[in-house]
């Protein structure tokens, strides 16, 4: 049986398939909704802030006319998924859920929308719990709620479908998370400048179960490959296919410390600047004024930092190639 992921267009090898006699259970991975291991195991993955944000507008949408209790949404990865949301009366709610990822702080996070019709299109307003941005970088303005373009294209996709489904004029949809500012001091936010509250974010839409699970499947792949290419992300991970047709493509996150040495220290890391360049430079920033390498890669400094870093990382490890990408795919570094 033939399994292809959805999301990563990762084909599983027939042996890991044989492993699972649970068809249901398969069913999800056909769809995207899961990952299978070399176990033959089952992880679920699980929905992103912006995916919530999303189902909870467009169920306070839905809900002018009648309750709701779930709503599909169209993911920035281009899946359609039911998701569960409850509206009544104008009023939208969906509390995050995280599949098999362990150490997901936002797990259960309520979001709440509220929608009231007008008469002059769609028109979306973030509230209370969304963090902001404290000062300008390269992508956002200071006072900017932190709400990523996948995010966003997601939250205004459901906004829309909902009223066009109600053929209603316009809709303003008002969304806050009533915990979010509590939430966001736990996590990386405020050491990035974003303050207030939680980012609202997903690059595809879904939670990937890793940490733990991460490991042994995505490894022995790269055991098995000759000088795998390593990425970081799905921006990494689409581009890394066109820029290597011919090579295995494997998505680490922040594991590439061991995906590197279950490479045998042989292979090629490419992806955006920020994971990679701070772990093949830890320092990077020190003394720059900077808080993210983003913010760096704007600087007049960016291109002398960028070339030193590649150039010490090659004499470190002579086998590695590292490519730097853009956002837009563009070649910015490497170390070749």
């Amino acid at each position: 049986m033939k399994i292809v992921d959805p999301v990563t267009d990762f084909e599983y090898p027939e042996d890991w398939v044989s492993l699972c006699d649970d068809e249901e259970a398969l069913e999800l991975v056909v769809s995207g909704l899961a990952i299978l291991t070399s176990k033959g195991e089952i992880l679920r993955r699980g929905f992103t802030t912006g995916t919530t944000a999303a189902a909870a507008c467009k169920a306070a949408v839905l809900s002018l006319k009648k309750p709701v209790s779930s709503v599909e949404i169209r993911l920035s990865c281009g899946l359609r998924f039911e998701v569960r949301a409850e509206g009544k009366d104008g009023g939208g709610s969906a509390a995050k859920y995280s599949g098999d990822y362990r150490n997901d702080i936002t797990a259960g996070l309520l979001f709440y929308a509220e929608a009231s019709e007008n008469e002059t299109g769609i028109a979306f307003c973030p509230e209370e719990g969304i963090g902001r941005f404290e000062r300008d970088t390269p992508r956002y303005r200071n006072g900017d709620f932190a709400i990523s373009p996948p995010a966003m294209y997601m939250i205004l996709g459901a906004i829309t479908e909902a009223a066009e489904e109600l053929k209603l004029k316009g809709v303003t949809v008002s969304l806050g998370i009533p915990k979010g500012r509590e939430i966001g001091e736990k996590t990386l936010n405020p050491k990035i400048g974003v303050i207030g509250g939680v980012s609202v974010l997903g690059s595809t839409g879904l939670v990937e179960p890793w940490d733990d699970h991460l490991s042994e499947d995505v490894f022995e792949r790269i055991k098995n490959s000759e000088r795998p290419v390593l990425t970081t992300g799905r921006v990494g991970l689409r581009f890394s296919r066109m820029l290597f047709p011919d090579r295995e493509v494997i998505l680490v996150g922040k594991f590439m410390g061991r995906a590197i040495e279950a490479a045998g220290g042989e292979a090629v890391l490419c992806g955006l600047p920020a994971l990679i360049l701070k772990f093949i430079n830890p320092q990077i920033l020190e003394g720059t004024g900077y808080r993210t390498v983003e913010e760096l890669t704007m600087s007049g400094e960016w291109i002398s930092v960028l070339e030193k870093s590649l150039k010490e990382y090659k004499e470190k490890m002579p086998k590695m190639r590292v490519v730097i990408i853009g956002r837009d795919g563009e070649i910015i570094g490497d170390s070749e």
